[in-house]
């Protein structure tokens, strides 16, 4: 039925692409999994980063408009958006203090809650302009996928 999903090269790029939109995960999972897909890595790379990159600018530009709108039509949400907007301050004073190069640390260190969603979440609410964040951003993105590429073959070829 899906199988164009795991069969095809566009279905692979296509699967590794959406993994890698996804927060939390990001990257740090569709790297791996394009490679374990077995796509060449040149595409692998490509679908994670544009992946991971694809939600930053939306995330910058609407991310507090949802939470208003959230916070006025979805009570229940109240609880989520206020940690959100507290490890935003939180993360965000590493922005403070070294700007541009912090955004890009934020961003390049693959753990939880790092990452380019967060990395979005904090310039949106250090109201970074887009073209000053998404740059940093990207950056971090290229750094945080030279890192997994090595734990990914590292671990790969340790086997």
């Amino acid at each position: 039925m899906i199988d164009w999903l795991t069969e095809t090269v566009f279905g692979k790029f296509i699967s590794t692409f959406a993994i890698s939109m996804v927060p939390v995960v990001e990257l740090r999972l569709g790297l791996p999994y394009g490679i374990a897909q077995g796509l060449a890595y040149p595409l692998a790379l490509t679908a994670a980063i544009l992946g991971n990159m694809f939600p930053t600018p939306f995330i910058i530009v609407y991310i507090r408009r949802i939470f208003a709108w959230l916070r006025r039509h979805w009570a229940a949400m109240d609880g989520f958006i206020t940690r959100m907007e507290r490890k935003a301050d939180t993360k965000g004073e590493t922005v403070r203090r070294y700007g541009f190069w912090g955004l890009i640390i934020l961003v390049a260190i693959p753990l939880p809650g790092t990452g380019a969603w967060t990395g979005a979440l904090v310039a949106a609410f250090l109201n970074l302009r887009l073209r000053d964040a998404i740059p940093a951003i990207f950056i971090g993105v290229c750094i945080a996928a030279a890192i997994i590429t090595g734990v990914t073959f590292g671990v790969i070829h340790a086997f």
